[in-house]
């Protein structure tokens, strides 16, 4: 069963006030790969494999990944997302877009 549009669109405010909140708390101000410190925090990757590793070994792989997502993303995204979300309710956006932005909506709420 699908979700209905003012679902969907629950689900994407939802999505943008989580990342709003997040952004609130985070460090601003312009992110780049530099030094990397022995402090980290307990993130875990788990891959389709079964093996683990902690995302701060693979640190030198993930930072560009963590700089790409940096506090400059947020505004804009917690803008789409909202944007988004009027705009399903309005009924100008296409289904394929709805269901995409729905998935990126999911995928944030499910780590809260």
């Amino acid at each position: 069963m699908s979700a209905s549009p003012p679902e969907i669109a629950s689900l994407l405010r939802s999505a943008a006030a989580l990342l709003e909140e997040l952004h609130a708390r985070t460090p601003g101000g312009s992110w780049e790969t530099a030094g990397l410190l022995a402090s980290r925090p307990e993130v875990v990757a788990r891959y389709d494999d079964g093996t683990t590793e902690h995302v701060a070994d693979a640190r030198a792989r993930s930072a560009p990944w963590l700089v790409a997502l940096s506090p400059a993303v947020g505004g804009p995204l917690i803008a789409w997302l909202r944007t988004t979300a009027d705009a399903l309710e309005a009924g100008r956006l296409p289904a394929d877009a709805a269901a995409e932005a729905a998935s990126l909506a999911r995928a944030l709420l499910e780590h809260r």
